[in-house]
């Protein structure tokens, strides 16, 4: 899907559920369906772990005889026996969060709001929202929450998946994973400094290479949000038919308010049809040192060195 930031906001390792994912994917497989059914509300995956289970799918006609004959009925479970439930076809959904760059002497802590807003085939919508905490500090050091999407105005709680610590002077990226056991901190290679420069700007205006479509670049002058003065940008790219399978035009949108003195948009809004509308808001933003004990690791974590296996960080 598009991406308006190299970090998944539903970030979460799968295996502190009892399966594995690579780092970077979204989660799935082999979970027991009602945990499924609250992950696919969570928006946190769909379509790989889901189904019959492996016994009642293969049992086939010398199931059914052997139980016709007084042994285990079909689908019955046999004792040593592996079972897996598992489904064909779905999807996986992740969600691209906002770039912190590691940008020294300009400090702040802000809370970030997303909503998510996907438009079913019937006209209806699917909303789902969370918040969470980031701050940077004067040296250039990135602290940020991780925390699951869940409906919008539902029943379901999000709870944080992850702390992240990033130092672009130690070259350390730490992702401390607070819902497995034991508590773990995977350490890898943070590779930016803070003199490294991150363009949030699109593809220049004009037609996109092999007849692909055109890009419309808009200025949208400047306000204020959260009280610090930023500039707007919208960019509008318009693919032709067949570009991706598509049957006629499609236009996907991004606008975005930046802060220059602090390097990172406040306001970020990104509307496409085929993924829906996604928008991030800055809100409570403090523009002062942040309390430093939010880039020591959580108490009580082991630290795993991962840095020799695990692709370095950029953000």
């Amino acid at each position: 899907m598009a991406e308006s930031g190299p970090y998944r906001e539903v970030f979460v390792r799968a295996r502190s559920f009892g399966f594995t994912s690579s780092f970077s994917s979204s989660v799935s497989s082999a979970f027991a369906p009602a945990f499924a059914l609250t992950f696919m509300l969570c928006l946190l995956a769909a379509g790989t772990g889901r189904g019959q289970t492996a016994g009642a799918a293969s049992a086939g006609q010398g199931g059914a005889a052997q139980g016709a004959a007084g042994g285990p009925a079909t689908g019955a479970k046999v004792p040593g026996q592996q079972q897996f439930y598992v489904e064909d076809g779905g999807t996986r959904e992740v969600l691209e969060s906002i770039v912190i760059p590691p940008k020294a002497e300009a400090p702040f802590t802000l809370t970030l709001q997303t909503e998510w807003v996907r438009t079913l085939y019937d006209g209806g919508t699917v909303t789902s929202v969370n918040q969470r905490k980031i701050a940077r500090d004067t040296k250039g050091r990135i602290y940020q929450e991780r925390w699951f999407l869940v409906p919008k105005n539902g029943k379901v709680e999000s709870q944080m998946t992850t702390i992240q610590i990033s130092d672009p002077n130690a070259h350390t990226h730490y992702n401390c994973f607070m819902l497995e056991q034991p508590k773990v901190c995977e350490l890898t290679t943070f590779v930016p400094t803070t003199s490294a420069v991150y363009k949030t700007s699109g593809p220049p205006p004009g037609p996109l290479a092999n007849d692909a479509g055109v890009v419309i670049h808009e200025d949208l002058g400047k306000q204020l949000v959260s009280g610090v003065e930023t500039s707007g940008t919208r960019d509008a790219t318009i693919y032709n038919p067949g570009v991706f399978g598509n049957d006629r035009k499609v236009t996907v949108e991004r606008e975005f308010w930046y802060a220059p003195t602090l390097g990172i948009n406040l306001l970020s809004k990104r509307s496409d049809p085929r993924f829906g509308t996604q928008t991030f808001t800055a809100t409570n933003l403090i523009l002062s040192e942040p309390d430093a004990s939010l880039f020591e690791l959580p108490e009580g974590f082991k630290v795993v060195d991962r840095r020799q296996e695990a692709p370095a960080e950029v953000n």
